[in-house]
């Protein structure tokens, strides 16, 4: 992936945030409208802190049998948030490889085009497991050697029925599960996370908001 003929708005410290969502079949119906609704309030949210909007860069990934990227990294004025259809099996695999192949391209031309940025995040919704075929070790090491170089954040997100115990092996960083389908609640802790980041300071210690309004057995 290029990004070569593109050109900064801004020369702002840049964070670019990679969804790579679920939308095999599994997810149809409640779970699949309640995340719609959520990216729709999470966009609005992140556009309403004038500083986020310069910094944050949104890239979305869809996997079901195939993988797509919907939406380029973008700054939240430069996109429409794209409503999610369901399809098919789960090719997690591919999907989270298509995240990590944007940040590192994202990155490239950052360093290319003179803009400071952030470490990247991904962050992965799934309800189910990978389809057979999808290689998850492979991927595993690479998600581990990234985060422990500090190239990148993941975070596993599992809703109802997914496999927790698959999603563990994916990252030293447990996977979180979602208490029912709190998507709002979620990408509220999101977007505090994601405006929190692009208003710190280089190497400034971020404490992140507490996830106890989403995240399944987390306690204060």
């Amino acid at each position: 992936m290029e990004f070569s003929t593109e050109s900064p708005q801004n020369y702002e410290t840049k964070c670019c945030c990679v969804l790579v969502l679920d939308v095999s079949s599994s997810m149809a119906g409640a779970p699949i409208e309640a995340l719609n609704k959520s990216i729709h309030e999470f966009y609005n949210e992140i556009s309403s802190d004038p500083t986020t909007a310069n910094r944050l860069e949104i890239s979305i990934v869809e996997f079901s049998s195939t993988v797509k990227t919907l939406v380029d990294p973008s700054l939240v004025e430069d996109f429409t948030m794209p409503t999610l259809i369901t399809k098919g099996t789960t090719a997690l695999v591919d999907g989270v490889k298509e995240g990590i192949e944007i940040v590192k391209s994202r990155k490239a031309w950052y360093r290319k085009t003179g803009q400071p940025y952030y470490r990247p995040w991904i962050i992965l919704i799934t309800d189910g497991e990978p389809d057979k075929g999808q290689d998850l070790p492979s991927l595993s090491i690479e998600i581990k050697q990234l985060v422990s170089k500090k190239e990148l954040f993941f975070l596993a997100l599992g809703v109802q029925g997914a496999n927790m115990s698959k999603l563990a092996q994916l990252s030293d960083i447990p996977p979180a599960e979602l208490q029912g389908l709190k998507f709002s609640a979620f990408f509220e802790w999101l977007s505090a996370s994601m405006i929190q980041v692009t208003n710190s300071k280089d190497d400034e210690k971020i404490d992140l908001p507490n996830p106890a309004s989403w995240m399944k057995g987390f306690t204060v």
